[in-house]
């Protein structure tokens, strides 16, 4: 009743319904097999409240990571609202740092010709959990539109591409945003603002909803397996800084699509400690076999050091999110206001090539 009459304005309730059973294949009701009862509230119908959100995300970990914010704005919103994330492989240990949501795997966005019993079963998996908004990240074309169709969600809402490829696509979703390029993350920390500007929409007397900073949960157990991983290679809490950036053959750098000149060679990073006094450099080099767990790891060591120096990778992001102060390296001025915004508030001094190239960056000056 805060903004107005009790069906028509105002934010939805929590969610009535019991928790649902995992343990029971009919639900948290015992209804045959066969029938699948859905119990609606008035305001669910006139408001457009949202119980189940799906948000298929695009990307590797830098995007996932961005996409955190959006979550929460989506929970705010919506009080009680279930989220259940469909990411890339990529991205599918991501999300685990956000606490309270789902984790969907059944099969690769990366993949364009996804084996097709795998399809069906995704598919599937979205019609039977009566979603009533499905968001996606992902440009869409005509294929991935009818993907998104067939969920049978209320609202399906997705970024298009910006070009011919896009014919046909508008028809099978309810709302479309069009990006400036075929990237998404060539928009840096606010890749997804066309998204977060119609989420966060003033509807029904509600004013708009205001996008929470980037944060990381981090569990205790976690914390403790990687704190006795650094104090084994002689490292103490806080007495350390985290090095991240380093150019090698995997695939588990955590570097954008949207900067793909943001990783230094190990020489240069070895210039880079040597000036380091005081504190013990810790440099991270992610494995292709571990790259599913180097990002727990890494939130835990950012969150445990002194501070940290990085190119344009996950870790800088993950030092703000977790109020940590940072020396972000970037190949241009341009990427490091784009990714970096409000530098000073975020406690991160950025450092930029004066060629254009991160190659020849000033390792003095850092």
């Amino acid at each position: 009743m805060e903004y107005g009459s009790l069906f028509a304005d105002g934010k939805q309730a929590e969610d009535p319904r019991p928790p649902d059973n995992p343990d029971n294949p009919y639900g948290f009701l015992k209804f045959p097999m066969g029938y699948s009862v859905e119990i609606a509230s008035l305001g669910l119908k006139i408001r457009g409240d949202v119980r189940r959100c799906c948000c298929v995300i695009d990307g590797g970990v830098y995007e996932n990571l961005l996409f955190f914010p959006t979550i929460q704005m989506i929970k705010d919103r919506y009080p009680g609202v279930q989220v259940d994330i469909l990411a890339t492989a990529r991205g599918k240990q991501t999300f685990e740092l956000n606490k309270n949501v789902r984790w969907a795997n059944a099969y690769d966005l990366d993949d364009d010709f996804p084996e097709p019993a795998e399809y069906t079963d995704m598919v599937g998996i979205l019609k039977s959990r009566y979603y009533d908004m499905i968001l996606s990240t992902k440009l869409a074309g005509i294929g991935h539109a009818v993907f998104l169709f067939m969920s049978t969600a209320r609202d399906r809402v997705s970024y298009i591409y910006p070009n011919v490829n896009s014919a046909g696509a508008g028809l099978f979703l309810s709302e479309t945003f069009t990006p400036d390029s075929m990237s998404l993350s060539e928009g840096g920390y606010h890749m997804y603002r066309q998204m977060v500007d119609w989420l966060g929409r003033p509807a029904h007397k509600v004013p708009r909803q205001p996008l929470p900073p980037l944060k990381v949960s981090i569990s205790k157990k976690l914390r403790e397996v990687v704190e006795a991983k650094y104090k084994n290679a002689g490292a103490q809490k806080g007495k350390y800084i985290v090095i991240h950036g380093i150019k090698s053959d995997s695939k588990a750098s955590m570097q954008s699509r949207g900067a793909a000149d943001s990783l230094l060679p190990i020489e240069t990073w070895a210039n880079i400690a040597e000036e380091i006094r005081g504190v013990k450099p810790v440099i991270v080099i992610p494995h292709e076999k571990e790259r599913e767990d180097v990002e727990d790891a890494l939130a835990v060591l950012v969150d445990d050091s002194a501070g940290v120096i990085a190119t344009n990778t996950a870790a800088i992001q993950l030092a703000h999110a977790r109020g940590k102060p940072s020396i972000g390296l970037f190949c241009s001025e341009d990427k490091a206001r784009s990714f970096v915004p409000n530098a000073e508030e975020k406690k991160c001094a950025t450092i930029s090539s004066k060629t254009g190239k991160l190659v020849d960056i000033d390792v003095e000056a850092v």
